[in-house]
């Protein structure tokens, strides 16, 4: 497991610890993915029902609060891959 997707999971615990509006993949290119959904925060490359792909630099920015994620979305350094609403959802925990 990267530095970067154990941290994110960390952080991500901190702010969301489980997500029960469905499954979420945070795809980081070239690093792996991260899934958030009914059961917590984890590391894995499973199903889900949105996956939001970006490289690992914007994610961080994504996290630290840089960038929120709407912007990235419409800047085209977020794709989603998936209903928009329920990627929006959980971007609003991330805001």
């Amino acid at each position: 497991m990267s530095e970067l997707i154990t941290a994110a999971v960390a952080a991500l615990k901190n702010r969301v610890n489980s997500f029960d509006a469905g499954t979420v993949k945070f795809a980081l290119t070239g690093l792996g993915a991260i899934m958030v959904g009914p059961a917590g925060v984890w590391e894995g490359d499973e199903a889900a029902d949105v996956t939001l792909t970006a490289s690992p630099e914007v994610f961080e920015d994504i996290l630290r609060g840089s960038l929120k994620p709407m912007t990235a979305f419409m800047s085209g350094k977020l794709a989603i891959d998936g209903p928009l609403s329920l990627a929006m959802q959980l971007g609003s925990k991330l805001a």
